[in-house]
């Protein structure tokens, strides 16, 4: 018999454990989705299967739950299925949690001492028409695009030596390598970083390894035409504290960001770290190479966006609070100075960037974002079921060449999640297609998968997916087109770890 979950923010609310499997087939709609589209929207989110053993939890401990909207001729069929983690599996047969705390395995059950913690909660990608789930403590785990069944981890046929890989590993539109590394790559709170090529046909074709200025979490990264960009933000780890039953992550306010620069093909020697104040550098746009520097479009936040991962003395600020801006980061690689510069590129209150897929790495110029119109009231008061954290009310079109920004609200009871961009074919011009997203409807209880004109934000949806139930925040998703994934045979060689 599963125990209660506990009285947590974290688990309240609109972050209520949904713990379900299942489908809907032919959700109701309003409106008419758009013929030309034929895919999925993949996402994934954080959903506790049974209370952590720790007896408290934070947000981002829960089991990873994958999410399929699949949308052909004008349908939308939706399948959630978790990911078969050893964790998983693990737990469902002792019928009860046997890890403990976020990424500390000093808190877990002796049973499972070696076995592998991950919950596969943060990502999912489709490449080599493989669904990948990701969780950036583990190796990448292999899933169906059609059935969401579970195949196992991979090391890519013993290829790759890294214990971690990325949760957002960067696809190059014109040669369909994935580019991707793991941070702690020989084991939690080490410095090291292992950074991988992987062919379109799914062979690990370059590795390099090389530390950072310390071990913490690097979260995103960012490609050019010749360039890979490592984000290391200052949320420290540290292994004697959690042997200490701590945390993690810490918050480090005294600790500088560092950008990280590898040629595409280099090596270890190769790096070249850029300083910038501190910060928390959070998701990328992209970058491209301009005049001899890299121009990095990344969300910068002048503090601790993660009250769950305090600082080491003083005041925990409220994260919203928090001034967060898209900025643009030029690091002059012809400079000895190994300074970054900063540069304001949209003035918004926004997160969960997304661009036109075919135009990663060049200088792109629309950007689709959750984010805040504050000229609009968010009437939370009128709502049962409350969100935690991570709260938008609108979806955000900026332009990244004139900065003009455009916003759609659903409404003063709702809030959005993670946008995706789908092209409106293979030949549009860039950011001309349509955006999909899941909208919260608070007071009904329930969400919304929303489609709009990408370049008409403003004019509101063109089709309304109906879900008769309420989806939990999703951490991050992706579009697939149809052809990338349907009737495509890979052998992945999964194994478990």
């Amino acid at each position: 018999m599963t125990t209660e979950f506990p009285d947590v923010p974290a688990l309240s609310g609109w972050e209520e454990p949904l713990r379900f499997e299942g489908e809907v087939r032919d959700l109701e709609i309003i409106g008419e989705v758009p013929a030309e589209i034929d895919g999925a929207f993949f996402r994934v989110a954080p959903d506790p299967v049974y209370p952590n053993r720790t007896g408290t939890d934070i947000f981002f401990n829960g089991d990873g739950n994958v999410g399929a909207f699949r949308i052909k001729d004008g349908n939308v069929d939706f399948r959630q299925r978790y990911v078969q983690t050893d964790r998983f599996l693990a737990e469902r047969k002792a019928g009860r949690s046997l890890f403990g705390a976020y990424r500390n395995p000093f808190t877990d059950d002796p049973s499972v001492a070696g076995l592998s913690r991950s919950t596969a909660n943060t990502n999912v990608v489709v490449h080599n028409g493989t669904l990948w789930a990701l969780k950036e403590d583990s190796l990448p785990i292999a899933m169906d695009p059609e059935t969401l069944e579970t195949k196992g981890f991979s090391d890519f046929g013993g290829k790759m030596r890294s214990r971690t890989f990325t949760a957002h590993p960067k696809i190059d539109p014109h040669t369909g390598e994935m580019i991707c590394f793991g941070y702690a790559a020989k084991g939690e709170a080490l410095p090291d970083i292992a950074y991988y090529v992987i062919s379109a046909s799914g062979e690990v074709t370059h590795e390099a390894w090389f530390e950072a200025p310390y071990a913490s979490m690097i979260h995103d990264m960012a490609i050019t035409d010749n360039y890979v960009v490592f984000p290391v933000m200052p949320l420290g780890s540290s292994i004697e504290r959690m042997k200490r039953g701590g945390m993690h992550f810490q918050w480090e306010p005294e600790w500088p960001v560092y950008y990280g620069v590898i040629p595409r093909r280099g090596n270890g020697e190769d790096v070249r770290w850029f300083r910038a104040p501190n910060a928390f550098p959070g998701h990328t746009l992209s970058a491209h190479e301009k005049d001899g520097r890299i121009l990095l479009d990344i969300s910068l936040t002048l503090g601790n966006v993660f009250p769950w991962f305090p600082p080491a003395s003083g005041d925990v600020t409220d994260p919203a609070t928090l001034p967060t801006r898209f900025a643009r980061v030029a690091l002059d690689l012809r400079s000895t100075t190994k300074e970054a510069e900063t540069f304001e590129l949209l003035d918004i209150i926004a997160e969960f960037p997304h661009i036109d897929d075919r135009f990663v790495g060049t200088d792109y110029r629309h950007g689709f974002f959750a984010g805040m119109d504050l000229s609009v009231p968010l009437r939370l008061d009128r709502v049962r079921n409350k969100p935690f954290n991570l709260v938008f009310n609108s979806l955000v079109h900026g332009d990244a060449h004139t900065g003009k920004v455009k916003y759609w609200t659903p409404g003063e009871t709702d809030t959005v999640q993670e946008p995706v961009f789908v092209p409106r074919s293979a030949n549009a011009a860039e950011g001309e297609g349509f955006v999909m997203l899941l909208v919260n409807r608070l007071a009904e209880g329930r969400s919304d998968l929303v489609i709009l004109d990408s370049t008409d934000i403003e004019g509101g949806p063109l089709a309304v997916a109906k879900l008769p139930m309420r989806m939990k925040f999703g951490l991050h998703g992706n579009w697939a087109d149809a052809s990338t994934f349907t009737g495509v045979t890979t052998d992945v060689q999964p194994r478990r770890v």
